[in-house]
């Protein structure tokens, strides 16, 4: 498994809350619903996306925007139009006076006061709590614009006609629809060479740090040192850690270490595994050896972490607008 891959298995769709909006300018939506990840399409017309911290994007017809990070944001016709609605957490949807409303009217998983509105728009939100999944949104700017492409087309296309049908397993389908229109976004992102992706994906194309990051993420279990994946990758042990250091950014045994202690960080929240279990899981030999580094690391013990409420994810750490193209 590649790195990227290991970081897209966690923002995975579940349930996620898919929406057709029909609209007729002039309209304003602000959205604080806090939802660490948004794709937005338009089918027909334009809107614009304007953040505080990002600034206001464009998209027209076609593009795909990706909005990262819990922050309110408002989406609307023009960037001088006030909000008119409210969406909350929960999708809970109120006027700007406070009136509840209801997203519903024009059919299954559509909104909107008319069929033939001037603004088409399709929006999806994830609703992720995923520790492995922050690695990957830290990395993202606040707003993300793919130009209209051909592959996006074919996919959103048959992502609409999927969300007017009632067939069992409705959801899932949905849910694996938008997940491919999300890693298409990201994989042009980190290909743009004009961007500046992360360490680790630098590092994937690497003859020699590739192979050791493949290998910590096919089986972060196994008892990896530096001599071992030197070994591996057909280097020095001196070679192997001056090399990751400068591609990645951190020596590999930090590097496993975080990835180790990342993945039982969401054990512990997503199953009823025992600590022992998860220790053995994430190449710890014990719980007593999985508890001291973890408290050493997140500051607490694996057992406060479990029971403490999920926590939203962090804020976009780059902010701004990235158009790809």
């Amino acid at each position: 498994m590649d790195a990227l891959s290991g970081l897209l298995d966690g923002p995975r769709a579940r349930g996620a809350f898919l929406l057709r909006s029909i609209l007729d300018p002039p309209w304003s939506l602000r959205i604080q619903d806090g939802s660490p990840l948004s794709l937005i399409t338009l089918l027909r017309g334009e809107a614009w996306i304007v953040r505080e911290d990002a600034g206001s994007a464009h998209i027209g017809a076609g593009d795909v925007a990706v909005v990262n990070g819990t922050q309110p944001y408002v989406l609307a016709d023009s960037p001088g139009t006030a909000p008119q609605i409210i969406i909350h957490p929960g999708q809970r949807c109120e006027s700007v006076d406070g009136t509840e409303m209801t997203m519903t009217g024009q059919g299954v998983r559509t909104w909107g006061a008319a069929p033939d509105g001037g603004t088409v728009m399709i929006s999806g939100t994830y609703q992720m709590q995923s520790e492995v999944s922050r690695r990957l949104l830290d990395a993202l700017p606040g707003v993300l614009i793919r130009p209209a492409a051909s592959g996006d087309k074919a996919l959103i296309d048959l992502l609409v006609r999927e969300m007017g049908g009632t067939e069992p397993a409705q959801d899932l389908v949905l849910d694996r629809l938008l997940d491919l229109v999300l890693v298409s976004v990201l994989r042009s992102w980190l290909a743009t060479p004009s961007q500046d992706p992360p360490g680790w994906h630098h590092a994937q194309g690497d003859p020699v740090v590739g192979t050791a990051l493949r290998l910590i993420h096919d089986d972060p279990a196994y008892g990896w040192t530096v001599a071992a994946l030197a070994t591996r990758a057909g280097v020095s042990r001196a070679s192997l850690a001056r090399r990751f250091a400068e591609v990645v950014g951190e020596p590999p045994m930090a590097y496993l270490t975080g990835w180790r202690l990342t993945l039982a960080a969401d054990l512990l929240r997503q199953s009823e595994a025992t600590l022992e279990a998860v220790a053995h899981r994430v190449g710890y030999g014990s719980a007593f050896a999985l508890s001291t580094a973890f408290k050493r690391e997140r500051g607490v013990s694996p057992q406060e972490y479990r029971r403490r409420p999920a926590i939203a994810p962090r804020p976009a750490v780059l902010a701004g607008v990235v158009r790809l193209g």
